[in-house]
Formats: structure tokens, sequence, C-alpha cells
């Protein structure tokens, strides 16, 4: 029911506006899903009649329901938990939640996407103090967001420091490999072969115009111009707020598992972002404030405890689940586990302010104070800001060893300047062809993003090992003549027309199998531990983006399939980039795989990468190979990197390039490449 007033007391919007912001969520929502079928960018004739059934694994053959209610699979259905505490949170009357979700899920979404951003702009004639009042606060709150953005921003000396860094960790890795030079910059593999694998698909979406012809949907609402910015500030702010609130109704029939921030809401908000023109950078740093917000409110929570007995406050708070987010030490609230807060948050929303306050200037502690008001229906009790933070150790002490088969190394390396600032959200890059322990590190750490960033530092014996052995076989004469006649290239496409190896190139390469063999079983068992962590929650309930090339690409792919064994949504993953990876495109489970990320999916790929079909040959003949070839399932993004990938091992120092490239912020499919490699001497 809705006969509450909390949230109108809080709320910067009326009620019209609150019911408006609901339904545009709402069609975001469901757009999303949608999306992970027929991700935007990728084709210009979706079919608008059938968008309901397109995302439904229930009507796969065929059928449609005429309702909503109908169809469980849906993210707008009462039972995915997602839409309708939203609704709640926001005080939209019940009568309508019906109502608003056949609306979301009917088409065509663009026409109803306008109708609400009128009613968004609309002011509430009321010419009251309060409205007067709101008016203000909305001013306030998006002067805060401003200046957030501004202080979250990519520091110039740092990020030119960055760069020339990994300028040196890539003129190192090519010096290191020069020997066995797959590398293109040797004179031998200057001039290449036709591909003919690249011919065989040549409808692939990786050859469409990079920066034209996208698809309405990508582009904002007209109707947005008719909202000021403070507005839309103000609805993504009161949106996330809702997400986060978590004010679920008991529903035993509810398939969401976790509180927290679902990345199925993150990507939802992507979309609704991009209808409303607003860059994704300003919606993380809206993330920010009610990260730290909600801290503020578990600590006043917190205080509110002291009074009575420590023993009792301890009890309550070890019942909530927070125990291994947070610890209460010297009156001070402190993340230890990477989890929401900026450091040494005081109690309460006065003393959050003046925290906040030297990185908000431009409004002041006391402008910033009435800004974040609205947060104090964001948290609701201390549970909610809990739930972000992380189970246990938290991924930087996350150590297993040996628990399952025999994977002996698995453990979680902080990297980038993110940890304990209230980011809410999370990255796990994964390195794959590695030859130096560095490699576990240094291809990632050039990235400037507002993620929280882990790289996983796994099984580097036997990485190092087949790496070695691969390069080893690189620099033996048989391959040098291979490189020197320009055969490889040629091999490599010609062997996925006729599936035949050079009998000279097998013999020369058995020494190479068993070392493959050991990585492949270690990477698929490291898939599961990771699949573990996330289950876990050790890296708090976040949205997770999860990048990972080689053998490290592999990993993930078996992390996402051991994820789909017991998960029925994706709750859990909101992006994943797999780059040269070592998949068979046939025997695996990639349409269960896709189910679990609730965004975009990469597979980048090159055609040219005759390192890794030589590697793993026997997959590549019978059933393709993801890292030299598209992968024909609905909802994956295919992109062709022959361009900026030399060899195998140059994934080591072109990961971040592709990456830009890839431009991830954005919900549609991008990719603005290929530019030509810089060589050096």
């Amino acid at each position: 029911m809705s006969t509450t007033s909390s949230t109108t007391a809080t709320s910067f919007l009326s009620a019209t506006q609150r019911y408006a912001a609901g339904a545009l969520f709402a069609i975001a929502l469901h757009q999303a899903q949608i999306h992970q079928t027929r991700p935007l960018g990728l084709s210009h004739d979706d079919s608008e009649q059938e968008e309901r059934t397109s995302c439904s694994s229930s009507h796969s053959n065929g059928s449609s329901s005429d309702s909503v209610s109908e169809d469980p699979d849906l993210w707008i259905h009462e039972n995915s938990g997602l839409l309708r505490p939203v609704f709640r949170f926001l005080e939209v009357e019940s009568v309508a939640w019906t109502g608003l979700e056949e609306t979301a899920g009917g088409s065509p979404a663009k026409h109803h996407v306008g109708a609400f951003l009128r009613l968004l702009s609309e002011e509430s004639g009321n010419a009251s103090s309060s409205s007067s009042q709101s008016s203000d606060q909305e001013v306030a709150l998006s002067k805060a967001v401003d200046v957030m953005e501004e202080t979250m921003g990519a520091n110039p000396v740092s990020s030119q420091s960055k760069k020339e860094k990994h300028k040196e960790y890539e003129t190192q890795c090519r010096e290191k490999l020069s020997a066995g030079s797959e590398v293109k910059s040797t004179s031998e593999v200057e001039n290449d072969p036709p591909k003919t694998a690249k011919d065989d698909h040549s409808a692939d979406v990786s050859d469409a115009p990079r920066d034209s012809g996208h698809n309405d949907d990508e582009e904002p609402v007209e109707e947005e111009k008719m909202l000021s910015n403070q507005r839309k500030v103000t609805v993504l702010y009161e949106i996330l707020s809702a997400c986060l609130a978590d004010r679920r109704e008991e529903n035993k029939k509810c398939t969401r598992k976790r509180n927290g921030y679902d990345a199925r809401h993150r990507v939802a908000l992507r979309l609704l972002a991009t209808w409303l023109d607003i860059k994704w950078t300003k919606m993380e740093a809206i993330e920010l404030m009610v990260a730290c917000s909600a801290m503020a409110v578990a600590k006043e929570e917190a205080s509110k405890e002291e009074t009575k007995s420590p023993k009792s406050k301890w009890a309550k708070w070890k019942r909530g689940g927070i125990i291994g987010a947070a610890a209460i030490t010297g009156g001070t609230l402190l993340a230890i586990t990477g989890g929401l807060a900026a450091p040494a948050i005081a109690a309460g929303f006065g003393a959050l302010a003046p925290t906040l306050g030297t990185i908000i200037p431009v409004i002041g502690a006391s402008g910033f104070a009435a800004a974040a008001s609205a947060a104090g229906t964001v948290a609701g009790s201390v549970a909610v800001a809990a739930s972000f933070g992380a189970a246990g150790a938290g991924l930087a002490g996350t150590k297993m060893a040996r628990r399952t088969g025999s994977v002996d190394e698995f453990e979680f390396k902080a990297i980038g300047d993110n940890h304990n600032q209230g980011r809410l959200a999370v990255g796990i890059m994964v390195s794959g062809c590695v030859f130096d322990e560095e490699d576990f590190i240094k291809p990632w750490e050039g990235q400037n993003d507002n993620l929280e960033r882990y790289a996983l530092h796994w099984e580097s014996k036997n990485l190092i090992a087949v790496s070695t052995a691969i390069q080893d076989w690189l620099t033996s004469r048989i391959a040098m003549e291979f490189m020197r006649q320009g055969a490889m290239l040629t091999v490599l496409s010609t062997l996925l027309v006729a599936l035949a190896w050079p009998a000279t190139l097998l013999a020369a390469t058995d020494f190479i199998d068993s070392k493959w063999t050991i990585a492949i079983d270690r990477a698929d068992k490291a898939g599961k531990l990771l699949a573990e962590v996330l289950l876990k929650g050790l890296q708090g309930n976040r949205p997770v983006t999860l990048v990972g090339y080689s053998l490290g690409a592999r990993l993930i792919f078996k992390c996402l399939e051991t994820l789909a064994e017991t998960e029925h949504s994706a709750e859990v993953v909101e992006r994943v980039v797999l780059l040269g990876a070592p998949i068979s495109i046939k025997d695996q489970k990639w349409d269960a795989a896709r189910k679990m990320v609730a965004g975009r999916f990469v597979n980048a790929y090159s055609t040219g990468d005759w390192t890794l079909g030589v590697a793993f040959r026997a997959s590549l003949l019978t059933q393709g190979l993801a890292g030299i070839q598209p992968v024909d399932v609905p909802g994956i993004e295919n992109v062709d990197v022959t361009d900026l990938v030399e060899g195998h091992s140059s994934y080591l120092w072109a990961t971040q390039q592709i990456l830009e490239q890839l431009e991830l912020d954005a919900y549609y499919h991008v990719f603005r490449g290929p530019n030509p490699p810089e060589h050096t001497d």
C-alpha cells in the first residue's frame, strides 16, 4: 500500500512525476531484457511486434502471451522482484502497477517513453513553499552531482603517466617476444594473405558501420529536451535510490535471490540515461553519492544502538549480515572489504556533509545535506547499506588453494585507485597468456574507468609453462620457416575449410599438447571457483564486469556456464568481454552463458591468430573457435580485432586499446576501430 508519507517528505518529485519515473524505468527494464538477445547497434530490422516473446525462454516455441502476468521469465514480471519494489519506494499507487507493467511489455516502446517524459517535465503547478524547496533541492543535487563527477574524473597527469607506463610495458613485451616473432613487426609477415575465415562470415556485425546507422533506441528521446538537467539528475537519483532500497513484499515465487544492486537494474539505468541524454559518468557520480548516504544512514542506526548494550548492538549487526562488510572501531564506520564507504564517515547526515563538503565546494556542506535528504528513504535500514558490503574477507582477502580439483593458486589483486571509494560496480580482469607474474596485472593497469577493479592471479605456474612452450615453439626452425614463407596465416585460413593440418606442423607441436591440456583443465576449474566467489557475494552485492583474454577468457566463460547451472537470471554479471578465447563454438553452452549477463557480451576475435589455432587445433577442426571467428549466438557482439592483434601474445598490450575502442560504458554496440597498431622500433 502507498499510504505512508515518508517518500513524499523527502522526494524532490511530485506524485505524477514519480509515476512517470517508475513507468520509464519499467520500459527500460523490459527493453534491456530484449537487448540481451538483440543488442542495439547490431541490426536494423527488429520486429517491434515480437518484443515480449523475444526475451522469454518460456515462449521459445513461438507461442506468445497476451499479458505480462502470464510470462514469469520477464524482468518486469512480479516474480522477478525487480520492478514492484521500485514502484513501492516511489509510492506509485498499487492499483496502477499492473497497467504500468503491461505498458512496459507492449510496443512500440518509444511512443510510451516520449509520453512519460512529457509528464516528467510538467511542474506541479503548486507555488507553495514546499514546491519551491523541492526545486532548490533539485538544483543543489544537480550541482553536487556535477562536482562529484568532476572529482571522479581522470587526472590528466595521472592518465598520461598510465599511458607512458603502458607503452613501456608494451615495449618490454615486444622485445621479450621478438625472437619468436609471431608479432607482425617482423618483416616476414608484413603482407598478410587473404583471410578466408573472415570472408566466410561477410555478414558479421563487426563489419557494419561503427559510427552511424544506430537504432533509434540508442539515441536520446526527443522529449528529453523538455526536461531540465536538474530534473534528469533527480529522476536518476530517485530511481537508483528505489533500486537499492529493496522494499520487497513477501513473495515466495520471487526468483531474485539477493539484496543490493542488481546487474539488471544497472543495465536498465544505462538505457534510461541514454534516453535522457545523461553521460554515464554523471550516473556513476550519483551512485557514489547514494552509496555514501546509505553508509551514513547505517552509521546513524549504529550510533543509536550505542546507547544500548554494546553486546545487543553487535548481535543485531551480526544478525543483519554486516559483520563481514564493516567494523565499528573508535566510533568510525570503515569499509574493510572494498564495500561502500569512503573512509571515516562519521555519524549521521550532519557529519556526512562535512566529510563530502571538502569535495563539493560549490554548494557547501549544508547544501549537500539538503540534497542528500532523500537518502533517508534510500537506505531505510542498516541492511540496505550492508547489502553492498562484501561477505567474509571480500575479494582482496580471497585466496583459494586446492579447493576445486588441483587448482593451487587463485587470488584477487586490487588494481587502480577506486578501492574503498564507494564504487557500486566491480571489474574482474583475467589474464590468460602470461610469461611473468607481472603479466597478471600490467595489461589492466592503464584503464581509466570508475570500476573497483581486481586482477585474478591464478595458476601462474601452468600458465607460464604453456605460454613459454608456445613461445619456444615459435623460435623453432620449422616455425621460423613457416613464417618466412608467410604460410601460417594461409594454413589457418585453409584449415577452416579443408580441416587439414600439414603433417610437419602437427609433429612439431606435439610437445605443446600436454601443457596446453593441463592449462585448459585448470582454466575450467578456476572458472567454477570464480562462480563460487560471485555466488557467495565476496564482491559485495554489486554488478560485476568480467574481462579476460586467452585462457582467462575461457575461465570467465566456464564461470558463466557454472552460474547458469544454479541461477536463472542475470543478477550478478553486468558485462563480459572475451578476447582471443580458446572456446569451441559448437559444443559449449553459449546461450546459457549469455543469459547470465545482463548487458553487453563481447567476443573479440582475430582471424589471423594462428597460434591459438595451433594450440587448440582439436576443437578448431571440429567445432570452430571463438578466438578466431564469430560466434553465431543471439546477443553476442562479435568484434573483429585482427588489425589490432598481431599475434596471440600481443593481447598482453593490445587489450587496453581494444577496450577503449569498445567503449563499454555505452549502452549499445560500439567499436571505434580498427586503427593501425603502433609499432616500436
